[in-house]
């Protein structure tokens, strides 16, 4: 261990821990970069229900319940990663906030504790047949946190981790969008809402991969990315198939809400500028290129979660 971490190490373990959490979450999950992603993920999936339902703007206690309680089941998914990743990070990344001591497992265990007992309280103040979905979403998450009783076989078969890891993606939006249609009397989702979950699951993918992007260079032992996995070069052409696989369900989705003619061109556009990031990297694989893809993931999920969420409703009643 270098002497400067462990001067770190030394300087921030008599920090309170609300400093030592402060710090912690602008590394592993910083709330500004976060917080608008959420809120465009939460606030869509309440709309979208709402417009399919019966084409009215969503109640603001559907939108403020489901954007807390997704925001706090990303940040559960933070914490369970630390957990289960502990042992790897101890070895190859003692630089991250757990293995240098900034923040103990059993401090971020108390606090996902918290978040659960915030999420379910949140639920019973809005309606408690939302603690159904709550349940389901939970179980999920800590299926996925002892990766389902089979780490090995997960490990050696990173596309089947892949998929069944980001099925949580639309789990969290249902539950999201639950605040809506469930809370409005409806047994069933509303039709339509199925291509919403579908895009979901497959952005979660292009978020995934395009956060696990690197040039040989950037690669670091224990971590493995997409692009030390299959390639630079396939991993970018993924990374685009998800995106545009995103889109065609999005476009789906606003076909189902009757605004395909005014969100397809733009999701179309938006894809478009995703190919060309493609393009530029597969020209030329540089580290300033391949950090790209994480920012871009970021802009087409605001892109695809604003026009589906938002532009229904200004359309329709503007």
């Amino acid at each position: 261990m270098s002497s400067p971490l462990v001067e770190q190490k030394i300087e921030e373990r008599n920090l309170p821990f609300y400093r030592r959490f402060w710090i912690y979450q602008k590394e592993r999950f910083p709330l500004v970069a976060h917080t608008p992603l959420i809120l465009a993920f939460s606030y869509c999936a309440v709309s979208i229900s709402s417009r399919l339902r019966d084409g009215v703007w969503p109640q603001w206690p559907s939108a403020a319940v489901a954007f807390l309680t997704c925001l706090l089941f990303f940040l559960q998914l933070r914490i369970a990663d630390e957990f289960k990743d502990n042992a790897e990070d101890a070895r190859f990344r003692p630089y991250r906030p757990v293995p240098r001591g900034l923040v103990a497992l059993g401090e971020l265990g108390r606090l996902f504790v918290l978040a659960g007992l915030l999420q379910l309280a949140a639920a019973l103040w809005w309606n408690p047949k939302l603690v159904i979905l709550l349940l389901v979403t939970w179980g999920y998450l800590g299926a996925m946190s002892f990766e389902f009783g089979m780490r090995n076989w997960l490990k050696a078969h990173p596309i089947v981790y892949l998929w069944t890891h980001m099925l949580i993606m639309p789990l969290i939006d249902l539950y999201a969008s639950s605040t809506d249609w469930m809370v409005a009397g409806m047994v069933f989702p509303p039709h339509g809402l199925l291509f919403f979950l579908a895009a979901s699951f497959f952005n979660g993918v292009v978020i995934e991969i395009g956060r696990k992007i690197r040039v040989p260079s950037q690669e670091e032992e224990g971590v493995e990315t997409y692009s030390f996995l299959w390639g630079c070069s396939k991993a970018v052409l993924v990374w685009w198939l998800m995106v545009l696989m995103t889109a065609v369900f999005g476009c789906l989705t606003a076909w189902k809400a009757d605004m395909l003619a005014a969100i397809g061109p733009l999701l179309l556009v938006a894809a478009c500028g995703c190919g060309i990031v493609v393009a530029l990297f597969l020209r030329r694989q540089t580290e300033r290129l391949a950090k790209m893809f994480e920012p871009a993931s970021a802009l087409w999920t605001l892109c695809l979660y604003l026009s589906l969420g938002i532009l229904p409703g200004v359309i329709a009643h503007g």
